[in-house]
């Protein structure tokens, strides 16, 4: 099946190495970055969550009237918006993108992040929460005549909504987190379980979990990694070190203590990986996990475009149909993976499925 390429997009350019700088929001980025990432043929672009960040729900909104084809995949956290007002709020931007939106539940893996916004339920309990969360949108925006329904955390009484997604039969339904609450509380009812670039062993035993917990119901993946290419191998290693060295100046590196701990589960897992190994498989590089605490997607792939398109391509073998890819100076490197990088994966995707077709 054709792999689905998924940018990011955010209200100011920022990223590990540069300073956020102006307004926390800018109309004028957010076109331009959708227009750019429109232009490099990328399907989606995510649009994050952070207890600090401008409302995704107007942000996917300009970009969306700026572009015609680019979708989006908006980061939505349980808890603070009922699920009855979400589904609504979500069938309302589907329609107004045309049926380009997705919607990524992101259950939250720090406590002193949702203690921001008010929420003090604990881990699992996010865990669970969104799991009834993902059923009540479901339901919301299937069901044809009104419904009640009491849980572990909503009740409500005659829910019904006159706006529909324009997807049908809804938009698709993203999520992830590398805990067992996530894993099993999750899997039944996404439709793209989403995971950090981990060395293809972890990856494949990881997506097996993900599978057996979904019991029997369809779902696949997306893995999300950091590109950094040049024209040669060596290059490419040059400016990852560079990276590195600009990264560790603003975080103290894997030497800082706040780096080499994390309460999230997907971050220890990926800090195990750099313990291990700094370069794992063909160019799989974790120091960059290390040196930032592996606070979201954090390895790097390093090499030519056709070395990492080559690596991209084991994690499509493994199942991941969905890729999401982010530079550490966004724009450009958007420009870059749209020039050198995209085509040449799509080429490799397409190849490889026609040979399992004749095979």
């Amino acid at each position: 099946m054709p792999v689905e390429m998924i940018g990011w997009i955010a209200p100011r350019v920022s990223s590990e190495i540069i300073p956020a700088e102006g307004p926390a929001f800018s109309a004028e980025v957010v076109a331009e970055t959708a227009r750019i990432h429109e232009d490099a043929d990328f399907d989606r672009v995510l649009i994050g969550y952070f207890s600090d960040a401008p409302d995704g729900f107007i942000l996917g909104a300009h970009a969306a009237n700026v572009t015609e084809r680019l979708g989006f995949l908006l980061a939505h956290r349980p808890g603070f918006v009922a699920p009855t007002v979400a589904a609504r709020k979500l069938a309302t931007l589907d329609q107004l993108c045309d049926g380009r939106l997705a919607v990524h539940i992101i259950s939250g893996g720090r406590d002193g992040d949702q203690a921001k916004d008010g929420d003090y339920v604990d881990h699992a309990g996010r865990y669970r929460r969104s799991a009834e969360y993902v059923d009540i949108l479901r339901r919301v925006w299937t069901e044809t005549h009104p419904f009640d329904h009491e849980g572990e955390f909503y009740k409500f009484e005659a829910a019904h909504a006159d706006i529909r997604c324009a997807s049908d039969p809804h938009i698709p339904i993203y999520g992830g987190g590398g805990s067992d609450a996530a894993v099993d509380l999750l899997s039944p009812g996404l439709d793209v379980f989403m995971l950090w670039g981990e060395p293809l062993a972890d990856t494949a035993a990881f997506m097996a979990r993900v599978r057996n917990a979904a019991k029997g119901r369809r779902i696949t993946f997306s893995l999300s990694t950091r590109p950094i290419l040049a024209e040669t191998d060596d290059k490419a290693w040059d400016r990852a070190r560079d990276i590195l060295t600009k990264v560790t100046e603003r975080t103290g590196g894997a030497t800082n203590p706040n780096n080499r701990t994390a309460e999230n589960i997907g971050s220890q897992r990926l800090l195990a990986a750099a313990e291990a190994r700094d370069v794992h498989d063909s160019c799989l590089w974790m120091e960059l996990a290390a040196a930032t605490g592996a606070r979201g997607n954090s390895t790097a792939l390093v090499g030519t475009p056709d070395t990492v398109a080559a690596a991209l391509l084991e994690y499509y073998k493994l199942g991941a149909t969905s890729l999401l890819i982010r530079g550490y100076d966004p724009r450009p490197d958007a420009v870059q993976y749209g020039r050198e990088l995209i085509p040449r994966l799509r080429q490799l995707v397409a190849d490889y499925d026609a040979a399992q077709s004749a095979a």
